[in-house]
């Protein structure tokens, strides 16, 4: 049974019972002498008794369904607002201010949607709060993890790279073979172990790079570059001025630098490495240029290189630029522009 036919029997009932009440009393006042006359007077052929019935009912009906009505369009409003605070919609409020005794749910449902959305900003908020501290903990753990494979490659297949290139050398300096077929291949194996060296110290630099720490860029740098210039077999030269960067810069920066050195340890075959640190018209730049093999950029893009995007990626965070030019077989530069904000740093 519905809500507008419960009011409509509602009405009915409540009309009659007004009815018989005002009856009763009316024939308590003034007694009729002979009851039976209350049935045989008739209007219109109908009974005076059967009138009084019909119009009550039609009047218990009228009012009960008009009732009915005006509370089922008020409860289908509450309804519609209801179902919009749990579908996460906006509140239509202008149908609860058509109906002036609706008010005082209007401000109740605004308190529940300021409620609800007070809600979920401290959800959200947690979420991204338990989401940054479950990534803090992985980073923490694949550093630790990195850090203990650079030391072991480092005590084991690094020491006996070395051991093994030093072992060579001693042999194609010597008189030891005298087949020159089987003292190239000999040379071939000594250059072969070199380079495996320096992609040894490249995946190294990878895996364990330098921190900054309390270090500023330059020193950073300088330290990077006096190691790897005593560790590999290429002529490293640079141009550091001391800056005063903010520190994510300086990070970035510390991190490209760091990815450049090591693409140029493996790809390059390069006799020398020049890296320079500057400040220019109010832009930072840092370039790092070699004399090898040289590859295409376009292909690297269209490859998808890794270490690419990376790059690129920390020049725009922190609002630069990075543009790499090679020509194959002359060499690469590598060139990152980072407006210098004084506000920023200073602060």
């Amino acid at each position: 049974m519905t809500f507008l036919i419960k009011q409509i029997i509602v009405g009915i009932v409540g009309a009659m019972l007004f009815a018989t009440i005002l009856l009763v009393s009316t024939f308590m006042i003034f007694p009729l002498d002979n009851w039976s006359q209350l049935v045989e007077t008739k209007l219109f052929d109908v009974s005076y008794f059967l009138w009084v019935i019909i119009v009550t009912v039609m009047i218990g009906g009228i009012v009960g369904y008009s009732y009915g009505s005006f509370s089922s369009n008020k409860l289908n409003n509450i309804h519609d607002r209801l179902e919009e605070l749990v579908k996460d919609q906006e509140l239509s409020m202008e149908e609860l201010e058509k109906m002036r005794d609706l008010k005082r749910i209007q401000r109740q449902f605004e308190k529940l949607e300021e409620k609800l959305v007070k809600q979920a900003e401290v959800s959200q908020k947690l979420v991204s709060e338990r989401a940054k501290e479950r990534e803090k903990s992985l980073q923490e753990v694949v550093l630790q993890e990195r850090n203990r494979l650079a030391r072991e490659l480092h005590d084991s297949v690094s020491q006996q790279l070395f051991a093994a290139s030093m072992m060579m050398s001693t042999i194609n300096e010597g008189d030891f073979v005298d087949d020159p077929v089987v003292k190239k291949q000999l040379g071939l194996v000594e250059t072969m172990i070199d380079q495996s060296q320096l992609e040894m110290r490249a995946l190294l630099l990878h895996l364990r790079p330098f921190a900054l720490k309390e270090k500023s860029l330059h020193e950073g740098m300088v330290e990077l570059l006096t190691e790897l210039r005593l560790k590999v077999p290429m002529q490293i030269e640079w141009k550091i001025e001391p800056l005063d960067l903010d520190k994510g810069v300086e990070d970035h920066l510390f991190r490209i630098l760091q990815e450049s050195v090591s693409n140029a340890l493996r790809h390059s075959k390069a006799n020398q490495l020049e890296i320079m640190l500057i400040e220019r018209d109010s832009y930072v730049i840092m370039r790092v240029s070699d004399d090898g093999v040289g590859f295409n950029v376009e292909d690297a893009k269209t490859n998808g290189s890794y270490g690419m995007e990376n790059m690129q990626e920390r020049a725009i965070e922190i609002g630069g630029t990075l543009k790499v030019v090679s020509v194959e077989g002359q060499g690469t530069r590598l060139d990152v522009k980072v407006p210098q904000r004084r506000g920023v740093a200073d602060d």
